[in-house]
């Protein structure tokens, strides 16, 4: 049974929650009843997919609205680009929205896999990894697509991250980098197995790993060493970074946090009742948790 399947079973009620400076965790006022397949942050807007749409919500999570016109497809992720919003479906490959999401509109020229997974920007470079059809570049907003090179053995892309001139991919068995905008591909020195998610935190790079908790590069991933004290739960599955802050969401045991570049990790804060997280997105000084029911 894949992760992603594993999740949908689950039919706990749960909601997005705000982490505030204070360490607690508050329960927002929806998308209810949802699996939150991601979040992201575009200026003071909160955009989250589930598998009933995409809602916004432009208080802080006090009030959400649908916002899926010309949307025909379930939304696995998105990437923000000044005031371009990227969604990436499961099956309808790239929409743009320029209007907060108002209205959406498929941008896939060239991109013969529509199962996009997931999505990074580098500059003018917007790099889309699908299931199945390894990654894609687009030079020009999603107007054309074309297949980033060689060397990836494995096409399922599971997470992407950008890091200086370096494009990280990662696969539900390995992770592959790129310094030329994704024209060659080299394995990196992470662990056969599934990355979930990267993140960057200066000049170190730090990968999720489901079943092997977080590891970090500081060579622009030649070398990763596991950075595991204190993170009790291994089964990462959503990383996010705030200044010196990160955050690593678990499958069953929340968030925790590192001060410290991951040399030691705490769970922060009370009022998280609902702990399968399934993605993060920081706001000013707030982090937003999805989890596996809202």
């Amino acid at each position: 049974m894949s992760i992603k399947i594993f999740f949908r079973t689950i039919l706990l009620f749960s909601i997005i929650y705000i982490y505030t400076a204070n360490a607690q965790w508050v329960q927002t006022n929806g998308p209810y009843g949802a699996y939150i397949k991601a979040l992201v942050v575009s200026g003071s807007n909160l955009f989250a997919a589930t598998y009933g749409g995409v809602y916004l919500s432009t208080d802080n999570g006090t009030s959400w609205n649908a916002v899926n016109s010309g949307l025909a497809y379930t939304v696995n992720t998105f990437a923000v680009s000044g005031s371009n919003i990227f969604a990436g479906t499961n099956g309808g490959g790239v929409y743009l929205s320029t209007d907060n999401g108002t209205s959406w509109n498929a941008v896939n020229s060239g991109l013969p896999n529509t199962q996009v997974s997931c999505l990074a920007i580098s500059g003018t470079n917007l790099f889309a990894g699908t299931n199945g059809g390894g990654v894609y570049l687009s030079t020009d907003n999603g107007t054309s697509w074309n297949a980033a090179g060689a060397g990836l053995t494995n096409t399922r892309i599971t997470t992407l991250a950008v890091s200086g001139t370096n494009v990280f991919a990662g696969t539900n068995n390995s992770a592959y980098y790129s310094t030329d905008n994704g024209a060659s591909w080299n394995a990196t020195g992470l662990p056969n197995t599934y990355v979930t998610a990267f993140v960057i935190s200066g000049t170190n790079i730090f990968a999720g790993i489901y079943g092997s908790g977080v590891y970090l590069s500081t060579d622009n991933g030649t070398s990763w060493m596991q950075v595991n004290n204190g993170l009790s739960n291994t089964n990462v599955y959503a990383l996010a970074v705030s200044g010196t802050n990160i955050f690593a969401g678990t499958f069953s045991s929340g968030v925790f946090l590192s001060t410290d570049n991951g040399s030691s990790w705490n769970a922060p804060g009370s009022g998280l009742t609902n702990t399968p997280i399934t993605s993060l997105a920081v706001s000013g000084t707030n982090l937003f948790a999805g989890t596996n029911g809202g």
